[in-house]
């Protein structure tokens, strides 16, 4: 063999290698090819369809937060004006046509309420009190919510539209004393907060009235129209861009905004108030993104993968290969497990954002109730007391009787002017403090209990029986929420006493170390000691309490110092004991 064979053999060995290795390459790219254009084609298509319902199901969640925040805001200013139609205070104040404290009474209310605005009209329809102070002395006669509330003796729901554009929101009722009107209270909804919000994400919402009229809107061109007009005249899809614009940098038209032969989604829902119905229309271009995003990694793994094929086969180290595509899937499963992590993380933060807010609104509209139950709850005894007295001034007037009449009549007001104190206490209620403490009797303070209670002695048939000591019991405390306590204990005795053939009270005031008041009934007894100080705990039928006053009471006792208990009678009944330091000698001359 010659030495040119020598060296041809190997050249030919190395190209028959070469060829080889070309066209296994050749078929690793090939393979690769077809898994990435198959791979991508499924790819599309699956995460499409799925992205496209998950879309659609966040929208369908947000219509319904967006309807149930709209519907509670409703409901929850639905109540205002029957509170202020009864408060006596306006009352008061349309009978005399003094309106100098009416506006600051109105700015009070508002800020807790939280609503847009408060407006007291009388009974012409001129505004005399408004928290806006630039309405003050605007006529309404003709406006629909004064004209339908004088009407009716129901709270009115009307839908204004301002001259600005847009429309106003309110619930009007009217203010009556006897048989006759005096005014109509005006309560404005604040609607347009949610516009507000609702202008901070990609979507466009209105909401339309029964008849088709758009009343709200992210679009403000869009109010007062119905649906088709509104789209000719600002298309959905102009409309997400530019609340798109006002959120976010706007660089490039989204990618195939047109997804499944829809420029946008519509959503709609009906919001059980007067017929609303409220929709939405969310934009697919986010879809395609998203899809977009995976089918570029998808295309980036398998270039990946492509190159892993050309090293492999180009070094021929099956051992480095093995190594690469464990480090790769290692990495791969890393990346999935810290994609479901952030995942689960953003649906936590979600969750907790929508919990907080929920937990606040629920917060607020608790504490109204809480507040509302407890005015009229306080009030109650002072309201039942006036009206005996005011049907005894009837009968005495009609007797020819004046004098006595008049002193009826001082008795209400003295009564009205006690109302107006347990109102400012209850406003009050979280920043109570000793700083009006003076000395009181306790006896003097029970007889004028006795005298509050005295409508209630005369309709029932009860023996009253008082242990009094002979000096005089002092207590250093606030003589009007003592006797509130007191009131509430024997109210809550003459109750408890309604199904006894023969009712008995007890009444014992005894001075030691400290001052004891005990109120005795021969009732049937307390069931649940345990729950009976707590808030809206009663054994009483509906309409006959709230449950608030034992509740308020200890209160009461507890920031004087004392202590208020209750056990059951060994013969039968319940006891009551009200414990309060005693004044001493050294405290009333400090006093005085």
């Amino acid at each position: 063999m010659s030495a040119d064979e020598h060296l041809a053999r190997p050249s030919r060995w190395s190209w028959l290698q070469a060829g080889s290795i070309g066209w296994r390459l050749r078929t690793v790219v090939a393979v690769l090819l077809v898994a990435t254009a198959a791979t991508v084609w499924i790819t599309n298509r699956l995460l499409t369809n799925r992205f496209t319902e998950s879309t659609r199901n966040r929208a369908e969640l947000r219509l319904a937060l967006y309807s149930g925040n709209l519907l509670s805001e409703l409901r929850r200013n639905a109540i205002v004006p029957q509170l202020l139609a009864r408060d006596p205070t306006l009352i008061s104040a349309l009978q005399s046509n003094n309106f100098s404290l009416s506006t600051q009474r109105l700015i009070s209310f508002v800020e807790e309420i939280g609503a847009a605005s408060l407006m007291l009209l009388d009974r012409d329809g001129r505004s005399v009190a408004a928290t806006d102070r630039n309405r003050l002395g605007e006529m309404h006669r003709g406006a629909p919510y004064f004209v339908e509330s004088v009407r009716s003796n129901a709270t009115i729901f009307s839908v204004i539209p301002r001259e600005a554009g847009g429309y106003s929101f309110t619930y009007a009722r009217r203010l009556e004393a006897g048989a006759g009107v005096l005014g109509v209270i005006v309560v404005e909804v604040d609607l347009h907060k949610f516009e507000r919000a609702w202008a901070g994400i990609s979507d466009a919402v209105m909401v339309t009235d029964s008849t088709g009229t758009i009343i709200l809107s992210t679009e403000p061109q869009w109010r007062g129209l119905e649906e088709n007009a509104a789209l000719l005249r600002q298309p959905a899809q102009s409309a997400i861009q530019r609340a798109i614009r006002a959120t976010t940098d706007w660089t490039a038209v989204p990618a195939d905004a047109y997804l499944q032969g829809e420029a946008v989604m519509r959503m709609e829902t009906r919001i059980p108030f007067r017929g609303w119905q409220m929709t939405s229309f969310t934009t697919y271009a986010s879809i395609r993104e998203r899809v977009n995003g995976v089918l570029a990694l998808e295309i980036m793994g398998f270039a990946i993968l492509l190159a892993l094929a050309f090293y492999a086969l180009s070094r021929r180290t099956a051992l480095r290969m093995a190594l690469f595509q464990r480090e790769s899937a290692e990495l791969r499963a890393l990346n999935a497990r810290l994609q479901r992590e952030i995942a689960e993380r953003e649906r936590v933060e979600k969750t907790l954002e929508v919990a907080e807010q929920t937990l606040a609104q629920s917060s607020k509209l608790a504490a109204l109730g809480e507040m509302s139950a407890a005015v009229s709850h306080e009030l109650n005894q002072p309201l039942a007391a006036m009206k005996t007295y005011l049907a005894g001034a009837r009968l005495l007037l009609r007797r020819n009787r004046p004098e006595e009449a008049l002193a009826s009549f001082g008795r209400i007001d003295g009564l009205i002017e006690r109302m107006g104190a347990i109102t400012r206490q209850l406003k009050s209620y979280a920043r109570k403090g000793a700083d009006a403490f003076s000395p009181v009797n306790l006896g003097d303070a029970l007889a004028s209990s006795l005298s509050m209670m005295e409508p209630q002695l005369r309709q029932r048939q009860v023996k009253i029986t008082q242990i009094l000591p002979e000096e005089p019991v002092l207590v250093m405390g606030d003589r009007m929420r003592i006797e509130q306590v007191m009131v509430n204990l024997l109210r809550n005795a003459l109750d408890a006493t309604k199904s006894v053939a023969d009712p008995d009270v007890e009444i014992i005031l005894a001075a030691g170390e400290t001052a004891i008041l005990t109120v005795r009934d021969n009732g049937h007894g307390i069931e649940d000691i345990e729950s009976l100080f707590e808030p809206f705990y009663t054994t009483k039928q509906p309409g006959d309490g709230v449950g608030l006053g034992l509740a308020i009471s200890s209160g009461i006792v507890n920031d004087h110092g004392g202590r208020l208990t209750a056990r059951n009678a060994q013969h039968g009944g319940a006891v009551f004991e009200m414990q309060l330091p005693i004044l001493e000698k050294d405290g009333l001359e400090a006093a005085e």
